[in-house]
């Protein structure tokens, strides 16, 4: 069953995903969710390197496969990038992809909070997205 923290992230994935997706052009709104992932990247790299992201961004698309069976097929480069979207964007629908992407995010930034709390990992959200307006409340 899940818990209020549960449904705080859910909601504050939909937010973070429309943000992404109105920030851009159509095909930016298109992969939103896995550009969600690369800004996370880059700033949870310098927080924890490399290797420290790898790590925690492989253990979400674990969890987050467990969903959505398609994300099992996806790979993290050693950079920390994922691999094999371009594959499996060209047999899936919008809404199988729109589905695998949140589930993957939201892993993401459950573990995130997990490990260092969700004060930081909204200043690391607001790193990534400095003109969207997030509250501490909402994780």
């Amino acid at each position: 069953m899940p818990n209020r923290s549960d449904h705080k992230v859910k909601e504050f994935v939909k937010r973070l995903l429309a943000q992404e997706a109105g920030s851009g052009s159509a095909a930016a709104a298109d992969a939103g969710a896995f550009r969600v992932c690369e800004k996370l990247r880059k700033s949870l790299g310098k927080l924890m390197g490399a290797a420290g992201y790898r790590a925690i961004f492989a253990h979400a698309l674990a969890r987050a496969g467990t969903k959505v069976e398609w994300l099992r097929e996806l790979r993290i480069e050693s950079d920390g990038t994922l691999a094999g979207v371009v594959e499996i964007r060209a047999r899936l629908n919008g809404e199988e992809m729109a589905e695998g992407e949140a589930a993957l995010v939201t892993e993401l930034l459950r573990l995130i909070v997990m490990f260092i709390g969700p004060t930081l990992t909204l200043q690391l959200v607001q790193q990534a997205w400095p003109k969207a307006e997030f509250s501490e409340g909402e994780l």
